[in-house]
């Protein structure tokens, strides 16, 4: 009975089963976003005839699909609240996914009117059709399709994911809370390189999509019995929901009396905070999009390594980036407890250390000719400081926004990230075209490693532009109560 009562007297620990959740679906949904990058070189482009500007576009286009759809899914997890909200979106992404799998017997079909009953009939079919430019129309316009079902899905994650952190996380926790399931990025890409480009080998790249894609039901079926808000959940004691509320003071009355209330976009954009996380996201989201969606064609334009052999290299650039689990979240905690300086300061302080790292991108095609392994880890490093950063950016909405406004807010900056991953995918896809095409020089290298460099160039000095642009909006901590 001594042992039981002492038991009680302990703080339960559920906020990490439901941070673990984030974490799965967080990699659910890198391993969808990676199918097609994994498998479009080898597979998809010689059926359907593509070339890096197709490529590009349906890329592109996802990341502009996601970047609208941010902007409307902050709103309606706010709507639907956090549990509805996830169950929406990643129901909607995993059906998305799954379509990707039947471009093929719709090409088939639309092109020949052949609509083949299995994916090898519909690849044999596309195969016997002389109309090359009307196959690749039609290809790239299914896929398009596919991927807006996916991004309309996706664009609801980090909008559920960071309102479910600030519900079940104090401030001082937050980026580490963060950061744990972020990680999940990272994961999904690590995984992705090592399962994929197999699964398409040995079951046609159809089955990729579809394996991946029930994935994310499976998912479902687990959250809908584990998530409920920390004040109702019976496996939250007063312990712990005490520590989740540690921020509750005098000043975050309104920010409570307000829960429920619906934000409009015109106010949310009437404060600089608003405006300093979408430049932030906008400045550095399309870094990450670039490194997700082109390392690996990077590895095979630049090295001739093709999916199953570069599977390795892909993977060692994300086990890298698994760095920031530990330093996104220890940094800013450190400036905070142990410099004492407020959430926003300390978070700022750790992202311009973060800002430095990507510089050393610059060096990877220069010294990629030396060993292939180079290039890896610079990439690797970049990546690590990517999400070290946006661990932290993330942080800094619930940091200053009341609870029920952080879905709206976070989908604004999901948005401006998603413009910026639009124009950088779209435009590498033009630009490695044209470098190869042209064998234009640049900085000492010709062709499409002169396209990969300028690319680099501006990954490189992104973050340094990003922190500046958002210390000067919001140079000190001003939590909201107005909103």
């Amino acid at each position: 009975m001594v042992n039981l009562n002492k038991s009680l007297d302990r703080k339960t620990n559920y906020r990490w089963t439901i941070c673990a959740m984030l974490f799965l679906s967080l990699t659910i949904n890198y391993l969808d976003r990676q199918v097609l990058s994994l498998t479009w070189a080898d597979f998809i482009a010689p059926e359907f005839h593509w070339t890096n500007k197709n490529y590009g576009t349906v890329s592109g286009l996802f990341s502009l699909f996601y970047a609208i759809s941010m902007l409307f899914a902050g709103k309606i997890v706010d709507w639907l609240d956090t549990k509805k909200g996830f169950l929406w979106a990643i129901g909607v992404w995993s059906i998305g996914a799954i379509l990707h799998a039947f471009c093929g017997i719709a090409t088939s079909g639309i092109v020949a009117g052949n609509w083949a009953m299995s994916f090898s009939g519909a690849r044999e079919a596309i195969a016997a059709i002389d109309n090359v430019s009307k196959i690749v129309t039609v290809s790239v316009t299914l896929f398009v399709f596919a991927r807006l079902v996916l991004a309309i899905g996706e664009a609801g994650y980090f909008p559920a994911a960071i309102k479910a952190t600030a519900e079940y996380f104090p401030k001082k926790d937050r980026a580490y809370a963060t950061s744990i399931f972020n990680s999940g990025a990272q994961i999904g890409a690590l995984i992705a390189p090592l399962s994929i480009p197999f699964i398409a080998k040995a079951w046609g790249w159809e089955m990729a999509f579809i394996v991946i894609g029930v994935l994310g039901f499976i998912w479902m079926g687990i959250w809908v019995f584990v998530y409920q808000k920390p004040e109702k959940c019976k496996k939250v004691n007063a312990l712990e929901l005490a520590y989740i509320n540690q921020d509750e003071h005098v000043s975050d009355i309104q920010v409570t009396e307000n829960a429920g209330k619906k934000v409009s976009y015109a106010k949310a954009f009437r404060y600089r905070q608003t405006w300093s996380f979408a430049t932030g996201k906008f400045l550095t989201d399309g870094v990450w999009w670039f490194l997700l969606f082109w390392i690996p064609a990077y590895l095979k334009s630049v090295y001739g390594l093709n999916s199953t052999e570069s599977s390795l290299h892909v993977s060692v650039v994300y086990a890298i980036s698994m760095i920031s689990v530990i330093v996104a979240g220890y940094l800013p905690a450190y400036f905070m407890n142990k410099k004492k300086m407020d959430p926003y300061q300390g978070r700022m302080k750790a992202m311009l250390i973060f800002a430095f790292f990507p510089i050393l991108i610059l060096f990877a095609q220069p010294l990629g000719h030396f060993s292939i392994w180079i290039p890896v880890v610079l990439i690797g490093i970049a990546a690590a400081a990517h999400q070290s950063w946006s661990a932290n950016i993330f942080s800094t909405v619930s940091d200053m926004f009341p609870k029920h406004a952080v879905g709206t807010i976070t989908g604004i900056g999901g948005m401006a990230g998603g413009i910026a991953s639009y124009l950088i995918n779209q435009g590498s896809g033009i630009l490695f075209d044209y470098t190869d095409n042209t064998g234009m020089q640049f900085a000492g290298f010709k062709g499409i490693e002169a396209g990969y460099f300028i690319i680099f160039c501006i990954c490189a000095f992104a973050y340094l532009i990003g922190w500046m642009i958002m210390k000067s909006l919001v140079p000190k901590y001003k939590l909201i109560t107005d909103l």
